[in-house]
């Protein structure tokens, strides 16, 4: 017993350990979540997550909040700044400063949101919002974001210019050119910094900066005589009262200026930009940001009071124009401090806030270089141009994709971001170039919040951001203002800018990457769908809003594509279409398989660009199955209210169970309160025995090259059948006298590729690839079809095509609540059938052929349905011919009973074990409606010959009355040799309406 427990013990602690090692494991480690494979998103995920130790990782203060500090201060806080306040004042110019704040606050507080909702990778504002709002608002602001930083470089090379340009007091006509020149050859000096020591010098341009920054407040305490000729006084109440108003000049206005100084605010994403160089971006992302916009935020508003108490907006520069004595009407501050600048006022002068861009950084302009250049490096990095070419959203730009060196530099991209800087060079003005950005970033800023409000309003429970402190309403207005300040900036740049989005998201959108990131627009979609369909269960239905939602049988979508494609064309944007698909299976059902069949199916299904859903289901039969689809397929007020079959062309070859059963499925449909519809094309309905599909999607698909498939055709056998059913059978002892007993079996040679899409073309869905099962094959050209196989091809894409000059012919010889009509109807509204018309056949007598034309053109107009031609069939009771009749007869001999010819006895046993047999009670009963039947196809041979589609009300059959073989032989009779024929049988609730 002790052997025993210590045996026990012992297996118990390897258990223990190995789950303690499962645990301690990093997330897909071994390539499984919960059991199951990963994804190739996840595993590209997991490849990111693993990937090297030796690449730099920064926590929050050195990779965000020095890095938003570097980009938010710099050229705009020493070249332009003085500007604004001589311009706006100090009241406008801190309102400017705290505009520009609260965008920038909301936005740190969505960017916090999003960047705490999951693992953050690299990518910047391209991967916040895309995996928020999907790859077409993703795609398209990823491009601008990265295409506004490369023009950002420009306005910081340009800024460093004009300094240099005022130390070196370059005058005259070359002054432009000489300024283009310092431009790019400082643009050129930025590359190999960029690539070789990235992020290594931030602390030490901070500590400049900084220093720079207490160098301007220490000595704008000191008051130095030499520079008061220029303007500076120290702080002076006089210079303060007089530049607190507004003094707008050169055709200057409030938002103009905003938007020159508003670059100066968009440096918040400097950390999220290069957020998988982070360690934990989760929280160095709002914890940086947002202390970094509090602390530049004051800053600015320190430097707009500072320098608009200190400085005067105009000054000569000339020791002349000091005052001597008292003077009487002095009434500006430079005045009242022994200065007279009176000559500003008639021609421009080289100093003061609004003369002089220099002004602020006259003292230490060693530094600005340095400045300059720390903002360069952080902005210079191309990562969001980066993550958006590794995405592949648009194809062209994947050769930017590549990284070089263990830290995966894009060295192309630095070279893309080098020559748009370089272009942008040459504007040569900052004033130009600062709302050009502007635009740009405030696109990208009020979809960061609009992404927080989506995500927020869409309810999805993948909506779990770990920072607390945001609120949709506040992200909505936050996404509204930055809306409106475009549109105030520049409203011809801001549509520009909104055309440029909108054209990359159709084009995204229309060519659909084949991306899956749980994006909030899915969320939406579905919280969206779920609560219409919810509301919807509380309306009852209307005749005015009545669709034909159709449970159509196609088994595999492919296998049935004229059924598929008729019924697309009467539900697509109209109504609900659900293929159902009953599998039969004699082992152990295997729901797993299925599962994945249904979103294989599914996905065939939108690769097709079919509008329906595939729901498959396990059955002991096809009838239990049916019902099973019956009952539940659909969702509230969207289930299906018709049931829409194929003809089963090999009635009379096969087992006539299954007769009897399709025959029941079809009682079921009107137990269920359905409509039934069936559509017969004389060449058959099923090609899934040319393409031997069944045999190859049914198996497990192997990797590998081109492959040579042998399979096995059928002909003639089986040819309507649902297509779960094995392709043999064992012989039965119920298969009718008619069976055929010999098959031609041909074997035929495919070559599947599996990495070739439908044209032969690699496809560009590289998610596809793995576990997809093939779609196409390539007929072998040594085995060319037969000629049946050959009519069946061509009839079953009959409705792919659009169907040029002819007739849909409707013969509503029953009035079932108007689905014979609707349907041909809605056929005809569509593109590939609106050349056709639509001719109404209806029976009547002779003597009222006039009469009943206009009763029924009446009602037509009335139910407002276009037609070209009623033709009232006067002659329709007389009985059919003789030679017709007894073709009837022949064909229903092996399933008649024959009671006569044996004992009662006998006879009712036969009938029990085979009910589908007909008596001669039976035929007798029902001789008019057999008649009916053949003299109806004798008129659909006169008149609807040459029609596109004959759309006719079906005949029915009393259940339990009249057996399987004499209803299947009616419709066998009624529809044979004819063009494609719907058989219509609505639930007799009305589909049409008189009234608006």
């Amino acid at each position: 017993m002790f052997e025993r427990e210590r045996g026990c013990l012992s297996v118990t602690s390897v258990a223990l350990l190995r789950l303690s090692c499962l645990f301690s494991q990093e997330p897909f480690e071994d390539g499984y979540a919960n059991g199951e494979e990963l994804t190739p998103a996840e595993e590209a995920a997991a490849k990111e997550a693993s990937e090297p130790k030796g690449v730099v990782k920064f926590g929050w203060i050195k990779g965000v909040l020095i890095r938003c500090m570097l980009n938010i201060w710099g050229v705009m806080l020493f070249i332009r700044m003085t500007w604004i306040v001589g311009q706006a004042g100090i009241v406008l110019a801190c309102v400017i400063v705290l505009m520009a704040t609260v965008v920038t606050t909301i936005t740190g507080l969505s960017t916090s949101a999003i960047a705490t909702n999951g693992f953050v990778r690299g990518g910047g504002a391209y991967y916040l919002i895309s995996r928020s709002l999907g790859p077409e608002f993703g795609g398209s602001i990823g491009l601008i974001f990265a295409f506004a930083n490369a023009v950002a470089l420009a306005m910081y090379v340009v800024g460093f210019a004009e300094t240099v340009m005022e130390l070196l007091k370059v005058r005259g006509k070359p002054k432009v050119w000489s300024k283009r020149l310092i431009k790019h050859l400082s643009r050129c000096n930025t590359i190999p910094v960029n690539v070789f020591l990235s992020y290594s010098l931030t602390i030490f341009l901070l500590v400049i900066l900084v220093t720079a920054i207490f160098n301007y407040v220490i000595g704008s305490f000191i008051r130095v005589e030499s520079k008061e000729p220029r303007g500076f006084f120290g702080y002076q109440v006089d210079i303060m009262l007089e530049n607190m108003g507004s003094n707008f000049r050169e055709d200057q206005t409030f938002f103009s200026v905003f938007a020159i100084f508003f670059p100066a605010a968009t440096g918040i994403l400097a950390g999220a930009n290069i957020s998988g160089d982070l360690a934990d971006p989760q929280l160095a992302i709002p914890r940086g940001t947002l202390l970094a916009i509090l602390i530049t935020g004051l800053v600015y508003l320190g430097i707009a009071i500072s320098t608009g108490s200190c400085i005067v907006r105009d000054a000569t520069g000339s020791v002349n124009d000091t005052i001597s004595g008292l003077i009487l009407n002095c009434t500006d501050a430079a005045c009242k401090l022994g200065y007279d600048f009176s000559s500003c006022k008639t021609q421009k002068c080289p100093y003061g806030l609004h003369n002089d861009f220099q002004e602020l950084c006259r003292r230490f302009y060693f530094y600005m270089y340095d400045v300059w250049h720390a903002v360069t490096l952080t902005m210079a990095k191309p990562l969001c141009l980066f993550a958006l070419c590794k995405d592949n959203i648009y194809p062209g730009l994947s050769m930017f994709a590549k990284g070089f060196g263990k830290n995966n530099e894009p060295l192309r991209g630095y070279i893309l971001t080098f020559c748009i800087g370089l272009g942008f060079i040459l504007i040569g003005d900052l004033n130009t170039i600062a709302p050009i950005i502007s635009n740009f970033f405030l696109a990208s800023y009020a979809l960061i919040n609009f992404s927080v409000f989506h995500a927020s309003l869409a309810k999805s429970p993948g909506w779990r951001p770990g920072f607390k402190y945001y609120n949709k309403w506040v992200s909505l207005v936050g996404a509204i203002m930055c809306c409106v300040v475009m549109f105030i900036i520049n409203w011809w740049a801001a549509l520009l800018t909104n055309v440029i989005v909108m054209a990359l998201y159709i084009y995204v959108s229309y060519k659909k990457p084949d991306v899956n990131w749980g994006s909030s627009t899915q969320a939406l979609t579905y919280h969206q769908a779920l609560s219409h369909c919810i509301h919807l269960t509380g309306v009852e239905d209307h005749i005015k809003n009545f669709r034909p939602q159709c449970l159509v049988m196609t088994g595999y979508p492919y296998a049935r594509p004229a059924l598929l494609n008729l019924v697309h064309d009467f539900t697509k944007n109209l109504g609900l279409m659900v293929c159902g698909h009953v599998r039969m299976s004699a082992r152990r059902h295997n729901f797993r398989e299925l599962a994945n069949d249904q979103t294989r199916y599914q996905r065939w299904l939108l690769k097709n660009k079919t509008k329906a859903f595939y729901t498959p289901v396990y059955a002991e039969d096809l009838r239990q199955g049916a019902q099973y689809l019956l009952q539940a397929a659909g969702l509230g007020r969207l289930r299906p209210n018709t049931l829409v079959v194929g003809f089963k062309n090999n009635w009379r070859e096969g087992d006539m169970r299954d007769v009897e059963t399709y025959i029941n499925m079809i009682h079921d449909a009107f137990d269920f309160q359905y409509g039934a519809v069936i559509l017969r094309l004389k060449e058959g309905l099923d090609v899934s025995h040319i393409h031997g599909q069944d045999e190859l999607l049914s198996s497990q698909e192997k990797s590998g090259g081109i492959k040579d498939i042998v399979l096995n055709l059928e002909s003639g056998k089986d040819s309507d059948a649902d297509s779960s059913k094995p392709s043999s059978k064992a012989p039965s002892t119920h298969n009718s006298p008619a069976v055929q007993k010999d098959f031609n079996i041909h074997f035929v040679s495919f070559k599947y590729c599996p990495d070739e899409d439908d044209e032969g073309k690699a496809p560009t869905q590289p998610l596809l690839k793995k576990g997809r099962h093939p779609t196409f094959y390539k007929k072998s050209p040594t085995t060319p079809l037969n000629a049946n196989d050959q009519k069946l091809l061509e009839a079953s894409t009959q409705f792919q095509k659009k169907q040029g000059k002819g007739t849909v012919d409707v013969w509503w010889l029953f009035d079932d609540g108007g689905l014979t009509l609707l349907i041909p109807y809605l056929i005809t509204n569509k593109k590939k059938w609106k050349d056709c018309k639509i001719r109404v056949f209806i029976g009547g007598k002779i003597n009222r052929i006039d009469h009943d034309r206009r009763t029924m053109a009446t009602l037509l107009s009335k139910f407002r349905i276009d037609f070209s031609d009623i033709t009232v069939l006067g002659d329709i009771n007389t009985k059919p011919k003789k030679e017709n009749f007894a073709a009837f007869e022949e064909m229903i001999e092996p399933y008649k009973l024959n009671e006569d010819e044996m004992e009662q006895e006998a006879a009712e046993k036969l009938k029990n074990d085979e009910p589908w047999r007909i008596t001669d009670n039976e035929l007798e009963l029902y001789k008019a409606k057999t008649q009916r039947q053949i003299r109806l196809n004798e008129l659909l041979k006169e008149h609807s010959s040459t029609a596109n589609l004959i759309v006719m009300s079906m005949p029915l059959a009393r259940k339990g009355a009249v057996s399987s073989a004499l209803y299947m032989a009616w419709l066998e009779t009624l529809s044979k040799q004819l063009p494609p024929i719907l058989l219509v049988r609505g639930n007799h609730q009305s589909v049409l309406t008189f009234y608006s």
